[in-house]
């Protein structure tokens, strides 16, 4: 794609696009896209969104392609209160995506109308959120002009452009490997997702859930919860507001009913995410006025007769099972785990190296009564055990050399490598006898 010639391929009502779909009317346009209300052959409405790549350099023609396709694919999740892809194709060697019209409009009318439907179209924004975390992704762009209104009146997120699987970092880096870019919009950003400096930051559904404590105070409120940010002047000031976890509670006092939605923005818009709610269903117990509505559950392991096996829960290998007791048939009592493939479970993570060339070691007795886990592996060469680089952790105690007793029966979750802040690869083990 970064060496490939694109056409210049604007349309204008009348046209057709790929010699299938009438453009009727231009919706919106954005940095390198524009997006617009379509008819198939069918007579049936769409809107389409074309990728404008004539007007972006060549060496950034492929990212901005993966990020298209992964925008398509994150539609093509089978939910209500999400807007679905329904078709991808080129012209012109420009990618477009087909999505669902939905000709009910943004969520920006309903800002401050206090409109009495706003806790049902703040329960559908949140069903939304969690069909994708229990998918491994984050939207990280949630905003009024990114939730629109079906034919059926139901709200549903759209715009996945910048949506990123769960875990992964919160920027993009340069050639040297510093954070260069920040995805999202700054007035609906947590602070951690604001400060560039912080790489390593990763996307974790409380990057939305803060999010949604904004959208949720300016839907009510008609006001942004930190101050107004009406010009740049005035973000650093916004910003700071935000990181202190000052958010107007004088206002939210002058609505009706406002005292009802104080527990809810104080867990949403709490600065510190290990302090703020930590999904969708916690913030749920306090959303006023709403009936009890089913949730999608989240995928599980499969059960394993005999043996045990294990689930990435962070990371490049978000939501991959490894089944172990395959890799210790023939007698072995040890399983070595790290980013090298001589390992005998090896664990990707391409954005980092948290994990160790050879990280940990798990190995278990004779009888196979229980596991034991210890942070490091045996250097035949150098006849030395050599711990990692970044410590390993159950359950947020660290495991040493001598190692960490893993009982059967109950999941386990082992972090290879955690700070203060966060957990870079978090592993869950199910064990059945």
């Amino acid at each position: 794609m970064t060496n490939q010639s694109v056409d210049r391929c604007d349309y204008n009502v009348g046209e057709y696009i790929d010699n299938r779909y009438r453009v009727s009317k231009t919706l919106g346009e954005g940095s390198f896209g524009k997006v617009y209300r379509v008819t198939d052959n069918a007579g049936k409405d769409y809107a389409l969104k074309l990728l404008r790549l004539w007007e972006v350099p060549p060496e950034i023609r492929k990212p901005l392609t993966d990020r298209f396709e992964m925008e398509f694919k994150t539609g093509q999740i089978d939910c209500e209160y999400l807007v679905s892809s329904i078709d991808y194709g080129m012209v012109g060697g420009n990618p477009y995506i087909v999505m669902e019209y939905c000709p009910g409009g943004d969520l920006t009318p309903y800002l401050g109308s206090q409109n009495s439907k706003i806790p049902l179209i703040c329960q559908q924004i949140l069903l939304g959120l969690h069909s994708l975390h229990i998918r491994g992704k984050v939207h990280r762009d949630l905003k009024p002009e990114n939730v629109l209104f079906k034919r059926n009146g139901v709200a549903a997120l759209t715009d996945f452009g910048i949506a990123g699987d769960r875990n992964k970092r919160m920027t993009e880096r340069n050639i040297f490997g510093k954070p260069n870019q920040i995805f999202g919009t700054y007035a609906y950003m947590p602070p951690e997702q604001v400060n560039r400096m912080r790489g390593e930051a990763t996307v974790l559904p409380t990057t939305d859930i803060f999010s949604f404590g904004v959208l949720a105070f300016q839907l009510l409120t008609g006001s942004l919860p930190f101050g107004e940010l009406t010009s740049h002047n005035e973000l650093a000031l916004y910003q700071k507001r935000g990181k202190d976890g000052d958010w107007n509670r004088r206002k939210l006092a002058q609505i009706k009913n406002g005292k009802q939605w104080d527990r809810l923005f104080s867990g949403c818009l709490n600065p510190d995410l290990k302090n703020r709610f930590q999904s969708v269903k916690e913030v749920l117990k306090y959303l006023p006025e709403t009936q009890q509505i089913f949730m999608e559950k989240g995928y599980c392991p499969p059960q394993i007769v005999h043996g045990f096996c294990m689930r990435i829960m962070q990371g490049e290998e978000y939501g991959k099972i490894y089944q172990l007791s395959e890799l210790v048939t023939r007698g072995s009592r040890i399983l070595t785990i790290g980013r090298e493939s001589d390992n005998l479970l090896s664990i990707k993570e391409l954005q980092s190296t948290y994990i160790s060339r050879h990280h940990c070691t798990l190995e278990t007795t004779p009888s196979g009564d229980h596991w034991i886990i210890r942070d490091g592996q045996w250097q035949k060469e150098q006849k030395v055990w050599q711990e990692s680089s970044n410590g390993t952790y159950v359950n947020s105690t660290q495991v040493t050399q001598q190692g960490y007793k893993l009982k059967i029966g109950a999941p386990v979750h082992f972090f290879l490598w955690q700070s203060l802040r966060e957990r870079a690869i978090i592993v869950e083990m199910n064990f059945c006898p």
